[in-house]
């Protein structure tokens, strides 16, 4: 307690945020915050005066963020400065809305919607008083980068917080110059009536009493190249409304912003050793930040043939649920666990680094809070962890000191080095037999200003990769490997969900050992590490869907893939809907272990691979491009470039 105290005060508040912080608990309270200017350290204050001084307790304060990279940097600023407000917990917007469905309506198969189809419920459901059902109803509801919310998610948090106007107080932060999520909205025009619809909705609704501060300071850069940028975040805000208008102010702040970039130092690019060097060698952190996923595939694939250890930036909506979890299933056979014997058992399991028992009790307890004091419900945690319910602390990934990212997936995360891929000249395209086309430069100027702005020291303009063959295919919404031809298709990007769950690791297809492949997967299955697919016979699973692949690391079969992952190869290999696939490459290559994650099934599958009736096991997750390996006559059909 003393050392949280401690570090409060050395970080003294700016008149500004004294006055964000002392609001009483009932305000209606709208703080727009530039890039930098110590939100999530104002945030953290806040709660601590909601808490101690306001007397409201942890469970009335819900705390809403848009992704789990920000859900994890504002749960460590609590349990690092907060002093009364530790126990306040942190929540994205979709694990919110997915655990009050499941407690609303626990009969309801809900994993089987879509995000937006689970986010759309839940407003519905706060609209009938699913809310109130619950253990607490919020007295004070605090909304983080609410300048992202657009469709289905500020729809709930407008019922949100209408529900509860004469009942509680709210405090919503964000930055109009920042909103890069606006791509969610497919539609040109509805993405432009939703540009700042829901801080109008917000000055509209409460307008008798809404108090409305500012946060202008910047606390992040620390030298006049990381402060270069800031200026054009006035500019943004002061776009005007008119579509024409807008969009030829936006292309002058971006083409204003991008030869700012050009005028920094050129870090060159990643197929050249010296750079591949300097990031291997740089003791801080280091972000490159790339325009879409297709640069980011690219790059990471870069850096990992020349073993450059990186993360690949998920995104906000992958969770990954750590080890421990089916280990401490695995080692009991009991229904309820107390206290002592929950951290007897931590003592022998892989737990994350910086964590403690008393963090992790209280995280699973969230989900698996037994009937008796004190006590955790083993049948609960084995359901939340198949449902993909655990809370955010526990499902957020460990960032290397070397992110490979998209700027949307940097949001709200700051670097102590910042390497911005050239940005395209934008100029607006000529459209084609009248097809319609999406041009957003208001976007694209917010998305490189946003790039421009997470650098506490140092910015450099990184050469932009040859990716012109790597595509988006909307409808897998995955990107792929191209070639010269418009049906070449020569790799697939993989992702988190590609490696089966229906068995443990050794059971289908491969017929292995489940606990040796257990073991390895334990003990010799690290991130990074390479992978590839190897086909296991050419028979089709089902009409439209590939044969099976095998997951291959070093010269261990550790898994098979899914059934997503069959069906999206078999969908990406056919050229229209009535042609058929008589061909499926043999090796797949260019993976990589991003990690090794508790799943959890059908308990009879755990008995009968000899792993007990605990019903969890661990299984890879899978990153990267994969490159299709054809036969040499295929390879000149499909047009492959090497």
């Amino acid at each position: 307690m003393t050392t949280a105290t401690t570090t409060v005060t050395e970080h003294r508040l700016t008149p500004a945020q004294q006055a964000v912080v002392d609001q009483p608990w009932d305000a209606r309270l709208l703080v727009t915050a530039g890039a930098g200017a110590g939100k999530t350290h104002t945030l953290v204050r806040r709660l601590d005066v909601l808490v101690g001084r306001e007397e409201l307790e942890a469970g009335e304060i819900l705390v809403l963020s848009f992704s789990r990279a920000a859900v994890r940097e504002l749960t460590d600023r609590i349990a690092r400065h907060a002093d009364a407000a530790r126990r306040v917990r942190v929540q994205t917007f979709d694990a919110w809305a997915g655990a009050l469905l499941h407690r609303a309506y626990p009969d309801t198969d809900w994993g089987a919607y879509t995000y937006d189809g689970r986010i759309a419920a839940a407003a519905e459901a706060i609209d009938k008083g699913a809310v109130e059902a619950g253990e607490h109803v919020p007295a004070h509801v605090v909304i983080d980068e609410v300048q992202d919310l657009v469709g289905v998610r500020r729809d709930m948090v407008e019922a949100l917080l209408d529900r509860f106007q004469d009942s509680s107080g709210f405090t919503v932060v964000g930055d109009p110059a920042q909103a890069v999520y606006g791509f969610q909205i497919s539609d040109p025009q509805a993405r432009a009536e939703e540009t700042g619809r829901f801080l109008d909705w917000v000055r509209a609704s409460f307008a008798g009493d809404l108090v409305e501060l500012h946060l202008g300071d910047n606390f992040r850069a620390r030298t006049e190249t990381a402060r270069a940028a800031l200026p054009y975040g006035t500019d943004l805000l002061r776009l005007p409304r008119q579509p024409k208008e807008a969009a030829t102010e936006a292309e002058r702040i971006h083409g204003d912003l991008r030869a700012l970039l050009l005028s920094l130092p050129n870090f060159g690019g990643l197929d050249e050793e010296f750079v591949r060097a300097a990031l291997r060698d740089y003791p801080d952190t280091t972000a490159v930040l790339c325009r879409d996923n297709g640069q980011a595939l690219t790059l990471s694939g870069l850096l990992a043939e020349a073993g450059v250890p990186h993360t690949l930036q998920r995104s906000a909506r992958e969770r990954s649920a750590p080890v421990w979890i089916a280990q401490l299933l695995s080692a009991t056979g009991a229904t309820t666990l107390g206290r002592d014997r929950f951290e007897e058992l931590l003592s022998d399991l892989s737990i994350p680094a910086g964590a403690t028992a008393e963090s992790l009790w209280r995280s699973v307890r969230k989900v698996a809070r037994g009937s008796g004091r004190a006590t955790l419900d083993v049948g609960a945690l084995h359901r939340a962890l198949a449902e993909g319910r655990l809370p955010d602390e526990l499902t957020a990934s460990e960032a290397s000191s070397l992110v490979v990212s998209t700027v949307h997936r940097a949001k709200g995360l700051e670097f102590d080095r910042v390497l911005v891929v050239e940005p395209r000249v934008l100029r607006e395209p000529t459209p084609v037999r009248k097809k319609k086309f999406d041009y957003d430069p208001a976007a694209e100027a917010r998305l490189l200003y946003v790039a421009m702005t997470r650098a506490r020291d140092d910015i450099y303009v990184l050469d932009a990769p040859n990716s012109w063959q790597v595509r988006k295919d909307n409808r897998l919404d995955r990107w792929y490997l191209g070639g010269r031809t418009q049906w070449a298709r020569n790799g697939l990007e993989l992702s988190a969900s590609d490696v089966s769950h229906e068995q443990p690791p050794g059971c289908e297809e491969l017929h292995e050992d489940a606990a040796v492949v257990r073991e390895f997967l334990l003990t010799g299955v690290a991130p990074g590490d390479p992978a590839r697919l190897e086909l296991l016979h050419g028979i089709p699973v089902a009409a439209d869907q590939s044969p099976p692949y095998a997951v291959v690391v070093g010269d261990r079969r550790i898994a098979v893939v899914s059934e997503r992952f069959r069906g999206d190869l078999f969908r990406l290999l056919r050229r229209n809907a009535h042609a058929s696939v008589d061909r499926w490459p043999p090796l797949i290559t260019g993976l990589r272990v991003d990690g090794v994650e508790s799943v959890a099934g059908d308990p009879a599958a755990t008995e009968a691979a000899g792993l007990g009736g605990h019903g969890a096991w661990v299984a890879p997750r899978l990153c990267g491009l994969g490159r299709f390996h054809w036969d040499e006559e295929q390879q000149v059909t499909e047009g492959i470039t090497g």
